[in-house]
């Protein structure tokens, strides 16, 4: 079921037909509106306006646009520490803790900022691995080289 509000210009003459005494079906039927609609006379009454008023509660403290391109850069640079975050968002003009955008960021299923897993060389690994084989067991160096490079 789609939900659609009325214009301003149709509201106003249901509160005007209700100020000067009719009821909610006589005006629906007089201006062919579900007799639901019509109840906008209630919103009239409690806040004495039939103009659509804004949302409740505490505004975000990232908008959309910004929330995408913290997301973005995150997602672009996994690398990145939560405070060069911080100091990126800073460069937009949005000042916010480190725990909000954290947050905002598990929200995106990007978790933890860990640096990337960077693989030793193949030289330092076979040095180690020999080393490690020379002091632990007692095999020759053959064994040892054969069984490192496979």
């Amino acid at each position: 079921m789609v939900c659609r509000e009325l214009p301003r210009h149709q509201k106003d003459p249901i509160v005007k037909r209700h100020q000067s005494g009719e009821g909610y079906r006589r005006i629906s039927k007089a201006l062919d509106i579900p007799w639901s609609t019509v109840q906008i006379v209630i919103k009239w009454r409690k806040y004495g306006t039939t103009v659509t008023l804004p949302i409740t509660g505490h505004p975000c403290k990232i908008d959309e646009k910004t929330r995408r391109k913290l997301v973005r850069e995150a997602a672009k640079r996994p690398t990145a520490t939560l405070k060069e975050l911080q100091e990126y968002l800073a460069s937009t003009r949005c000042v916010v803790h480190v725990t909000t955008f954290s947050g905002i960021l598990h929200k995106s299923w990007l978790w933890s900022r860990v640096a990337r897993w960077k693989p030793f060389s193949y030289e330092e690994k076979h040095l180690g691995l020999t080393k490690f084989c020379k002091n632990t067991f007692e095999i020759s160096q053959k064994y040892v080289v054969k069984s490192v490079t496979v």
